[in-house]
């Protein structure tokens, strides 16, 4: 009924409202409702001589309420939160990025996002890396792996963006101070994105080096990132970066990316005057950018597909990155005991990635050299993967159109722990399943992995199976 008035200060709608609700139980109190309407233009004369003359609506029908009653009521509830929601300086919805809060001049945002991943996994909590590990006890182990908040939106201007990520409760082992389960700020950056051909991050974050590790672990193929990820990623690193899209919809389509960081892992001050450097250039060799996100989950209906090369130079104490920092790979010392710049690495990637119609794979190569300047040796490592997954419902319509398969193929040659002029290779098979209640941000998934290692000081070979199962949600 809102077409029979004109638009209303919010004020006077409220007093309106008041006075229908007063005006329940006789005649001529609505007569003096509806004179009130008149005088404040809230209706016409027209209006106001139709509302007069409508007879009494029946008990059964509106509970007993007139027509003039009635229709007054219901179209002054509905002007009353049309002004509401049209002068409230804040909207609130819920998205992709979870529950967002936005001025209506579009100048400000903020999405506020909860995450968990619940894992259940045996015999082993991480993979293993010496034929040691593969002989040690088993385990069966439940862990909340991530519990995450993200905090992230706009401000200003919808191109000066920002990103927070909490690690609220990290896991620990028995023998791990309480401190190693301490909440802990992860990710941190500003983006300067006014431009598509040329934008700036500063901050702290997973540099942009190879999809595998920049893909959340919130938008897997499988439960966990490969054998690969631990010797190979850059991860979060504190620094600047300038980064752009060039040629976009065209066959040239590509991405670009240039950094300069501490090169010490997160949330630690560099120690000399030696940085980390890297690049990226991603050609979309298709015309279409593809997502940082496995699985083709959201269905992608033309063929989409990113060829990647990538490199970083750095030196320091670090031989390897995580979440929790700056570490060291076996065989190497640990950064506490290095001396300043003692380690100098040089790596690259090869990376490819594609997707159509429920299908997608991707695959990457590293080469890394790290030269000890205490004893001026050079050590090279070689890993990578491959893996595909598919939603066969599409071509099978007898298959769950929730559920996805996946495969996948993985190996590092790395130094050997206790002799480093020897190789130790480590290689993963691991088949999965995904079902997907509500694409990532609601999935289960299951996986399974057999893992070997040949020690070539030891001349020995082993192997073993290890089963997860994973429920991630975000809210």
């Amino acid at each position: 009924m809102k077409q029979y008035f004109a638009p209303l200060k919010l004020k006077q709608l409220l007093l309106a409202a008041i006075l229908a609700q007063t005006a329940a139980s006789a005649n001529a109190a609505e007569q003096e409702l509806l004179d009130i309407l008149l005088q404040n233009g809230v209706i016409t004369q027209a209006q106001y001589d139709g509302l007069i003359e409508q007879e009494t609506i029946s008990s059964s029908d509106i509970m007993g309420q007139s027509a003039n009653q009635f229709v007054i009521e219901q179209a002054v509830a509905a002007e009353v939160a049309e002004q509401i929601e049209q002068e409230f300086p804040v909207t609130a919805s819920r998205g992709s990025s979870g529950f967002r809060l936005e001025t209506r001049d579009g100048n400000w945002q903020t999405n506020l996002q909860w995450r968990a991943q619940m894992r259940f996994t045996t015999p082993y909590r991480s993979d293993p890396r010496q034929i040691s590990d593969l002989n040690s006890e088993n385990q069966l182990n439940f862990e909340a792996r991530r519990l995450r908040m993200k905090i992230g939106g706009h401000g200003l201007q919808p191109w000066l963006q920002y990103y927070f990520e909490v690690d609220l409760q990290p896991s620990r082992d028995v023998d791990d101070s309480s401190s190693s389960a301490s909440a802990r700020v992860i990710d941190y950056r500003i983006d300067i994105a006014k431009w598509d051909w040329l934008g700036v991050r500063i901050g702290q974050w997973k540099i942009d080096l190879n999809r595998e590790r920049v893909d959340s672990s919130g938008r897997q193929q499988f439960v966990e990132r490969s054998i690969a990820n631990r010797v190979f990623t850059m991860d979060r690193q504190l620094g600047v970066q300038v980064r752009g899209h060039l040629f976009q919809d065209t066959p040239a389509d590509m991405r670009y990316y240039a950094g300069v960081f501490n090169g010490e892992g997160r949330a630690v001050n560099n120690t000399d005057n030696d940085l980390m450097y890297m690049a990226r250039l991603q050609w979309n060799f298709m015309g279409r950018d593809l997502s940082w996100r496995q699985t083709d989950v959201e269905y992608t209906e033309l063929p989409t597909g990113s060829l990647a090369i990538a490199g970083f130079t750095n030196t320091g104490s670090c031989t390897r990155w995580s979440s929790s920092g700056c570490g060291n790979l076996d065989g190497f010392v640990s950064p506490a005991t290095a001396t300043p710049g003692q380690y100098e690495i040089e790596q690259l990637v090869q990376e490819f990635a594609f997707k159509y119609r429920g299908f997608s794979a991707q695959q990457e190569f590293h080469h890394k050299e790290i030269t000890d300047n205490s004893d001026g040796s050079t050590h090279t490592l070689t890993g990578g993967y491959i893996q595909a997954g598919n939603f066969f419902h599409n071509q099978f319509p007898a298959v769950p159109a929730p559920l996805e398969l996946a495969v996948r193929y993985a190996f590092v040659d790395e130094p050997n722990k206790n002799n480093r002029a020897l190789e130790n290779q480590r290689r993963e098979f691991t088949l999965g399943a995904n079902w997907f209640f509500n694409g990532h941000d609601n999935k289960v998934t299951l996986d399974f992995s057999r893992l070997s290692i040949d020690d070539r000081l030891l001349l020995e070979e082993d192997s073993d199976n290890r089963l997860r199962l994973q429920w991630d949600v975000q809210f």
